[in-house]
This record gives structure tokens, C-alpha cells and sequence, in this order.
């Protein structure tokens, strides 16, 4: 019987794979009868399938023809698995000490909870926030956008963001950064799958805002840390990047929101990303970091040409 299913969506990012899979241990090797490992990769071509199946030959390779998304990736992870409990881990993760095993006990003595999560590290051991309340639309105007930095020690952030509460005691949250989700199978069963019309970002957001609707907690517990190499795999394609992050963000509101409510969002992010490609436009008239000015000024564009359109919202799952 198999207690853990670990669940890794890889793009393109095959030595950070690599690292990952040897951080899991005896999970990767084969050692663990209780454990299995599951790496979905979005026709990497990087040698990222090449890789695992030479260095990793009893982890289970979904290997497919096209970039799936991180989104519908997991979900074939999952629908490959069979343990009890489904780790969600990004392939530019870490597993630091026991993690694996702190999370599945907690989970396996707390019936009532859904969804665990570690205390994110960045590489220089610093916390990664990664606990978060649900977002309101004044969340949606200001975190992640051009006015942030104005706001950075508004009470709407740091409210959005738990930091009135201390990091390093466990606690109940409204849901997680997905870096590295721990979720019981029931949960999921019952929730469903993470919403396919989602390409990538905040289909944590998604799912948790379903779970706790469902009457599942979502726990944070800082006893089990994992490093967190960030966006990685995005970071590649700058344009498209800020496109699936917006668009997600646009969705979900949508979704949970309403249709007036998401329009909103959807016309006063394009509105910034109007603003910004005109600040672009005369940095790089007056000649200042002309390379890094057209290098934004294509990203933003990008978003202004997608109108950040999204489809209505349908079932979750494939």
C-alpha cells in the first residue's frame, strides 16, 4: 500500500530536477515501498526526461509531447498515483531533513484538514512568505502590481500576506503558496482535481478556496522546511509569464467573484500594464538601460495584444 504519492510537473528546468529528486531520498531511489514518486515533464528539452530515467529509473515518467501546464501536468500526476496522501512539489524545491514524513503525520492525525504545507526557504535560508488570507479585489488591485511597492506596509497587505501572525508556529490559513502542497487523497476526491482552465498560477488559490468551502483546514507547519528556488521554470518566458499570472488572477476572481467584479480587475490591469509600457517607451527614448527597456516594453505589450481574456468558468478537472 502506498502512503505517499510525490507529485513533480518539470519544465525545462532539469538540474533543479535533479536536486529535487535527491532531496526526497529513498522516495526517488526506490527504497521507501511506502512512497512513490511521479515527474510529469512538458517535453522538456533539456534532457530533463534523459535524466530520470537514467538516474531516477524507479521513478514513474509521464513524459509528454507538448507543454501541458503546470495545472493540467499535476492533475495526470495525480490521476498516475495511489497513495493516500499527494505531495505537490515544484521541481526547484528542496526537501530539507524529515519534512516528507512531519507533513504525512500531521495529516495522518488531523482528519479535518485537507491541505499541509511546509515553511519556504529561499537558498540563503531566509522564510519565503507563503501563508496567505483570501484576496479581496483591493488585494487584486494592489499586490503584484506597479502600486505594491506604495502600499508594501498597508494593513491590506499585511493582512493579505498573515503578517500580524507569527511564521514559525503552526496555524490554520485561508490556503498556500502550491511550491509544496501535501493534500489528502479524500480532500481531493472531493474537491476535485485543480481547475484545467488554469494554465499556471493561483490554482492553489483555486483549489483551497473549493477545500475550504468543502469544510477542509488548510494548515501551515513550519516543523517541515523546504527550500524554494523561485519561478524557475516561468522566469524563461518573460511575456508569457506575466500573461498565465494575470489571466489566473482575472479567472479566479471571476470565478469566486463574479462576472463584474473579475471585468474590473481585467480592465484595470490592462490600464497598468498601458501605463507601464508608455514608461518604458520614454526610458528608452532618453536612451537609459535601452536593452532592458525593450525587453519589458515586449512583455507588456504582450499582455495589452492577450487582453487578458479568459474563458468562462467550467468544471475543474480533465
Amino acid at each position: 500500500m502506498t502512503i505517499l504519492s510525490v507529485v513533480i510537473v518539470n519544465w525545462n528546468v532539469r538540474d533543479l530536477l535533479q536536486r529535487c529528486l535527491a532531496s526526497v531520498g529513498g522516495c526517488a531511489a526506490g527504497e521507501d515501498p511506502l512512497c512513490e514518486v511521479i515527474v510529469v515533464d512538458s517535453a522538456s528539452s533539456d534532457g530533463s526526461q534523459a535524466m530520470v530515467r537514467e538516474s531516477y529509473p524507479h521513478v514513474k515518467l509521464v513524459a509528454c509531447e507538448t507543454n501541458v501546464g503546470f495545472v493540467r501536468g499535476n492533475n495526470l500526476g495525480v490521476a498516475q498515483s495511489t497513495g493516500s496522501f499527494i505531495l505537490l512539489l515544484n521541481p526547484d524545491t528542496e526537501v530539507v531533513d524529515d519534512a516528507l514524513a512531519e507533513m504525512t503525520r500531521y495529516l495522518d492525525s488531523h482528519p479535518g484538514v485537507g491541505a499541509v504545507g511546509p515553511m519556504l526557504l529561499d537558498p540563503n535560508g531566509q522564510i519565503q512568505p507563503s501563508r496567505r488570507r483570501f484576496p479581496v479585489l483591493a488585494t487584486a488591485l494592489v499586490e503584484s502590481t506597479m502600486f505594491q511597492p506604495w502600499f508594501q506596509n498597508s494593513s491590506l497587505l499585511r493582512r493579505y500576506y498573515c503578517l500580524d501572525r507569527d511564521p514559525r508556529q503552526a496555524q490554520e490559513v485561508d490556503w498556500l503558496v502550491g511550491a509544496c502542497l501535501l493534500v489528502r487523497r479524500e480532500a481531493w476526491q472531493r474537491v476535485g482535481p485543480l481547475d484545467e482552465n488554469i494554465f499556471m498560477y493561483s490554482e492553489e488559490l483555486d483549489w483551497c478556496h473549493r477545500a475550504k468551502e468543502d469544510g477542509w483546514s488548510i494548515v501551515y507547519l513550519p516543523s517541515a522546511r523546504v527550500v524554494h528556488h523561485e519561478a524557475q521554470s516561468s522566469s524563461q518566458v518573460s511575456g508569457p509569464r506575466h500573461i498565465y499570472f494575470e489571466t489566473s488572477k482575472v479567472y479566479y476572481f471571476r470565478k469566486h467573484h463574479g462576472a463584474l467584479v473579475g471585468e474590473t480587475l481585467r480592465v484595470f490591469l490592462l490600464s497598468t500594464y498601458l501605463l507601464q509600457s508608455v514608461l518604458e517607451a520614454l526610458k528608452w527614448l532618453v536612451g537609459h538601460k535601452r536593452g532592458l527597456r525593450q525587453d519589458r516594453l515586449a512583455a507588456y505589450l504582450a499582455v495589452l495584444r492577450s487582453g487578458l481574456k479568459t474563458s468562462a468558468p467550467r468544471g475543474t478537472g480533465s
